[in-house]
């Protein structure tokens, strides 16, 4: 198939949206498909297997103090920009819808040049621009990661202030990406509590829904001997700043638990880490938090590794790629209740899961796992077994483009019912 995927962010330091788009691109090209990919900043790192088509933007919320741009004032008098430079001063959140409508006056550059492609898949931007592609002929799909409400209720919670709060009321897109989620053909999830969600949340026909569990790259996250575990060491890999993540309630937990015990933070989102610091200050944890920014893959298979805890304290996940990549490395599992990460931590004993938002439980969880080595060998290779039978980006890209063959078949269907009406 000839396969055009759109991803308003492509760089896998900017969240899972950018893994998902790396290691998706690699296997579907494996697969033998031929994948084009429209993408915006920060951009993802090389991909040759795939044409990457790289949709700029001037990144105007990031310098919203500014009443007008330093570099080049004249640079906002056009449409997109105008739009986009007059919204983000009145902080909103313009990215997704701008990104969508600059991929579709691309795209329709393209096929007036006589470029075709099977299939449209859309990475979690949900902009109006995706209604405009229908009129290409080919379906247009979506992964759905989770649904923004619930970036707002973690930010709600965790956040103090009115004028905060007012600001995170008009900073996500929720009626444009409501309304665009219902003209899809398909729509993928991560996992199927992320699939419950989404669509309720967005109010889908459940026929439309098609749960595609995410993956870890078996090639790196594995059971590799020789990395010595480091005593009384936990690890979180997450962006701090994110309230869905749970730091909060992890750095809690940590106070609660013996000084030798400490954590290891890689984050490559978070630049200045403000609320993490801020939670090292209030708990008085000076001294037992370390920090890794932007790690390659391989080095961060070895901090799993090095861990004799993995804590994935998160609100909510629509599947939760650090717990299953350290189980695929055989560090066992402490995670929350929290979306689909019972899902993906299974029942079998593949790792320990805490209710969400409760420090004491995960304190009381991860004191168990580090009293008891036993208990963690176990717990370890249950993870790293499931993992490797359920969590691979090959896994993935095979159930993905099933759903591109089934997207494409009903909407054959549907054109030729259409004709035999006339």
């Amino acid at each position: 198939m000839k396969v055009c995927i759109l991803s308003y962010r492509g760089n896998m330091y900017s969240g899972g949206q950018g893994i998902y788009l790396y290691y998706l691109t690699r296997e579907l090209a494996k697969l033998g498909h031929e994948v084009t990919v429209l993408v915006g900043p920060p951009y993802p790192a090389e991909m040759p297997w795939a044409r990457v088509i790289k949709i700029p933007n001037e990144n105007f919320y990031a310098v919203k103090r500014d009443w007008l741009p330093k570099d080049n004032p004249l640079k906002i008098f056009t449409p997109l920009n105008f739009y986009e430079f007059a919204v983000t001063r009145a902080w909103f959140f313009p990215e997704m819808l701008t990104f969508s409508l600059r991929a579709y006056a691309k795209l329709y550059e393209l096929w007036q040049a006589g470029e075709r492609w099977d299939i449209f898949h859309d990475n979690q931007c949900l902009g109006y621009g995706y209604l405009l592609m229908k009129a290409f002929g080919p379906p247009v799909i979506a992964s759905i990661h989770h649904p923004l409400g619930m970036d707002r209720a973690a930010d709600f919670e965790q956040t103090q202030g009115l004028l905060e709060r007012a600001r995170r009321i008009v900073f996500y897109p929720f009626v444009m990406q409501k309304w665009v989620a219902r003209q899809l053909d398909l729509v993928i999830s991560g996992s199927h509590d992320s699939a419950r969600l989404v669509q309720e949340t967005f109010g889908l026909d459940p026929a439309k829904m098609r749960p595609v569990w995410d993956g870890v790259d078996d090639g790196v996250f594995n059971l590799k001997n020789g990395t010595a575990k480091v005593p009384g060491r936990l690890i979180f890999v997450g962006n701090t700043e994110d309230h869905k993540k749970g730091i909060w309630y992890l750095m809690k937990a940590l106070s609660m638990l013996p000084p030798e015990v400490h954590l290891r933070v890689v984050d490559g989102c978070s630049k200045w880490k403000f609320l993490a610091n801020w939670l090292i200050e209030k708990y008085k944890l000076q001294g037992r938090v370390t920090f890794k920014a932007r790690i390659p893959a391989e080095e961060l298979a070895e901090e799993y590794r090095a861990a004799e805890v993995a804590v994935v304290p998160s609100v909510y996940e629509g599947f939760g790629l650090p717990a299953a990549e350290a189980m695929a490395c055989a560090t066992p599992v402490v995670a929350t209740d929290g979306g689909a990460l019972p899902e993906v931590v299974g029942n079998e004993g593949a790792g320990l899961v805490v209710p969400a938002k409760n420090a004491k439980a995960l304190a009381e969880a991860i004191r168990k796992l580090l009293a008891d080595e036993k208990l963690r060998q176990e717990v370890g290779m249950r993870g790293h077994e499931r993992a490797m039978k359920h969590f691979t980006w090959r896994q993935m890209a095979i159930g993905t483009a099933e759903v591109y063959r089934e997207a494409i078949r009903l909407k054959s269907r549907s054109a030729q019912y259409e004709s035999n009406q006339f």
